[in-house]
């Protein structure tokens, strides 16, 4: 395998997260918003949607490279979809709550999980690596939205980013 490769996988699997052998997108989505405080919500929020979008098209890219590395299709050692769609679902938030991350990562690992429709259905809308990362993307968006609701009902504090 050439360098290259070794480090699309290593990208893919955030490192070691996506080789644990008990639930690697769990692992996953804890990585990703445990160094969110000090990698994404410092960010303002064109710089987030700018990330995002980054991390979006180079995770699209290496996952549909990993597949073919591994033989399979959507390999669950390949985590980057979690690290986007956790980080879409604090996207609107100010930084420094840790309630809020924990929110997320149960809100988000639900969806993920269930998959309820429409993020089993969008695996289908795109091809390869695309398909990989697109239903963590809706799965973020609807944590993000469930997220919202929540603090508009004043149960919890959640500031939202200065636009």
């Amino acid at each position: 395998m050439s360098t290259l490769d070794t480090l699309t996988l290593a990208f893919c699997r955030l490192g070691i997260a996506g080789l644990s052998k008990w639930a690697p997108g769990t692992c996953g989505t804890f990585l990703a918003l445990l160094v969110a405080p000090w990698l994404f919500q410092p960010l303002d929020l064109k710089a987030r949607l700018v990330l995002l979008v980054v991390l979006f098209f180079a995770g699209s890219f290496a996952a549909t490279r990993a597949e073919h590395l591994l033989g399979c299709k959507d390999p669950g050692s390949v985590v980057i979809d979690e690290l986007v769609g956790s980080w879409i679902a604090i996207l609107p938030f100010a930084g420094g709550s840790w309630a809020l991350l924990l929110m997320a990562f149960v809100v988000f690992r639900i969806f993920d999980i269930a998959k309820p429709w429409p993020i089993h259905a969008s695996e289908g809308w795109l091809p390869d690596g695309f398909g990989v990362m697109i239903d963590d993307v809706v799965g973020g968006i609807m944590s993000m939205l469930v997220l919202l609701l929540v603090r508009a009902t004043g149960l919890v504090s959640m500031p939202l980013i200065a636009l």
